[in-house]
């Protein structure tokens, strides 16, 4: 084999290794953001629970659409499943509840086990979407 052919095997394999390494990394950066996108997605839907339970009827365990959210929990949403220290725990990550004048959602990754990672808090204070608002 000649020189000029095994130059050319060696840029080959390098231009391999380094489109591999390109792959790995916009695939991990692609899972963190599709993980992170799915724990939006649940959070959303407890949003809409939230909302859903201030417009309930108190006869029916509801926020009868009182001043605002004393009370709410995720039991009091239809969630019964929750760690010890009262985070809802899914797949996608973990939430954390708390009522008063406004409910506060707090979400974390899930990447340790721990639910350590916040990701973001959303304050709902009324029932329209423009009662939510989000800071991440």
């Amino acid at each position: 084999m000649g020189q000029q052919q095994l130059l050319l095997l060696v840029l080959g394999m390098v231009i391999v290794g380094i489109a591999v390494v390109a792959g790995i990394q916009a695939f991990s950066e692609g899972k963190a953001k599709a993980d992170r996108d799915a724990a939006v997605s649940d959070a959303m839907r407890l949003i809409s629970d939230i909302q859903a339970w201030k417009l309930k009827p108190s006869a029916f365990g509801g926020g009868a659409n009182a001043t605002g959210f004393n009370g709410v929990s995720f039991s009091a949403i239809g969630i019964s499943d929750t760690t010890a220290d009262g985070k809802y725990k899914t797949v996608n990550g973990c939430y954390e509840l708390a009522g008063g004048q406004n409910a506060v959602l707090k979400i974390y990754a899930d990447t340790t086990g721990a639910c350590d990672n916040q990701i973001a808090t959303v304050t709902i204070s009324g029932t329209t979407v423009r009662d939510i608002q989000w800071q991440y």
